[in-house]
């Protein structure tokens, strides 16, 4: 028994979660909903808990150098202390909120290649390894953001890609935040390298912030400049939108001299 109790503690023969989610798909502000399914190991074990949170891929920067890591966000707990059985199995239903910040991961039916989202699924056991459950996860962009992305598209500014990077921008929620890449519209093209778009959401809407990479000429070097504009989640009028969209780029080109 007690060498049972050793591997079980070293994770052999140790109980297991598996989480089946009802729909893998979801959106910033919603929720992700399922049943987490523990079976018991070779021994009897005292549980502290099990919980969920979402992990993301992210990008890090230091220096020349470059990395991704996982970052884990929003823990939530599913079940608190107990006991499981050997051998026993229990199903635990659970609806795990979705942080309003958090990326998306498709967009128009197509996975982005730089953004992946996964909900972990965790029992903790005293004294034991468990490697958890990792399930993916689609996050499908809000109405508002599909709008402003729509919005740009038709201003000429093609899509390039998105990326998660680690830090934290104003307003900014989570350790990490997502960009948007667009190309310039040939009327930009030889003084703007590229617009990258972020999206801050929250309950009553969405902060849209705009970085643009510009060119450097032969006297000068390049530089980003930037601004914000907020839109509500029922602002899905795709011309209102670009016609903000392009007032806020002008503004930033007037205040630059490259437009």
């Amino acid at each position: 028994m007690a060498f049972r109790n050793l591997m079980a503690k070293l994770g052999a023969g140790n109980a297991t979660v598996d989480a089946v989610l009802d729909s893998p798909t979801t959106t910033p502000g919603g929720a992700v909903t399922g049943t987490v399914h523990l079976t018991g190991g070779q021994v009897a074990q005292e549980i502290n808990e099990i919980r969920v949170s979402l992990q993301a891929t992210v990008e890090v920067e230091s220096g020349d150098n470059e990395w991704k890591e996982n970052v884990t966000f929003g823990t939530a707990s599913v079940a608190g202390a107990g006991r499981i059985e050997a051998g026993a199995k229990a199903a635990i239903p659970f609806s795990f909120p979705v942080p309003w910040q958090c990326p998306f991961t498709t967009l128009d039916g197509w996975n982005l290649r730089g953004v992946k989202i996964g909900l972990r699924t965790k029992v903790d056991i005293p004294g034991a390894v468990d490697p958890g459950d990792l399930d993916a996860v689609t996050v499908q962009p809000l109405p508002v953001q599909r709008t402003v992305i729509s919005a740009l598209t038709g201003l000429g500014f093609a899509f390039r890609g998105a990326d998660v990077e680690k830090g934290r921008l104003a307003g900014s929620d989570l350790p990490f935040y997502q960009e948007v890449e667009f190309a310039p519209p040939s009327s930009l093209r030889g003084r703007v390298n590229e617009l990258e778009v972020t999206f801050l959401a929250g309950p009553h809407g969405v902060e849209v912030v705009l970085e643009v990479d510009r060119r450097g000429g032969l006297l000068s070097e390049g530089r980003d400049v930037g601004g914000r504009l907020h839109f509500g989640h029922s602002d899905t009028d795709v011309s209102a939108v670009a016609a903000q969209l392009d007032a806020a780029v002008r503004s930033l080109g007037a205040r630059r001299g490259w437009l």
